[in-house]
């Protein structure tokens, strides 16, 4: 099972034997979304953690005036979920679709706990992955109060890259704060 998406990237943070990943994959399942096809209703439980292993989904919130905020995008390697109402087993305050036809594992919180248990490495893991993610927030959050559009954009591109061939550009300028026009004259000066 060497070349595994999941297990490639477990091991950028501590190495597995053949028969530890077997056992980590045993938590898993796999899944397989249509494009357009919601995974997360807002107000639902979230039952699951996702790793994208192709495809793409996003996390996304509606406010009371009908305009869409995107949180997160989820491509290939990344792990999506709500995370508050994963962790927490709330109803969530978000959605996540698939903007893509899309494979995952998806992982409950009974068995992400059960690995950590079970495993302590993993534990290391899910630990690390946390922590990186929340580092990923906080530089968006700096990044939104201090940067300009420009320096939006360009933080997107490394970030994702490969994403604005893969989304219409109404969601990039959603996850960006920025109208569509503002895109537009981003991308021509990048072009």
């Amino acid at each position: 099972m060497k070349g595994h998406p999941l297990r490639n990237q477990i091991e950028e943070i501590v190495k597995l034997t053949d028969d530890e990943f077997v056992f980590v994959l045993e938590h898993f399942q796999k899944r397989i979304f249509k494009k357009h096809q919601i995974v997360l209703h807002e107000g639902d439980y979230a039952r699951y953690d996702y790793f994208v292993l192709n495809g793409l989904m996003r996390v996304s919130r509606w406010d009371s005036n009908g305009k869409e905020h995107i949180l997160q995008f989820g491509m290939e390697n990344w792990w999506i979920t709500d995370a508050e109402a994963f962790h927490y087993q709330i109803k969530s305050t978000l959605t996540v679709d698939c903007l893509e036809d899309t494979k995952a594992l998806s992982l409950t919180l009974e068995n992400k706990e059960k690995l950590s248990h079970e495993l302590p490495k993993m534990q290391n893991f899910f630990l690390k992955k946390t922590t990186n993610g929340y580092i990923a927030l906080q530089k968006r959050i700096l990044c939104f109060l201090s940067s300009n559009a420009n320096d939006r954009y360009h933080n997107l591109l490394s970030i994702y890259p490969g994403l604005i061939q893969r989304v219409p550009k109404a969601m990039i300028a959603s996850y960006l704060g920025v109208t569509r026009e503002t895109l537009s004259r981003l991308a021509k000066i990048e072009a």
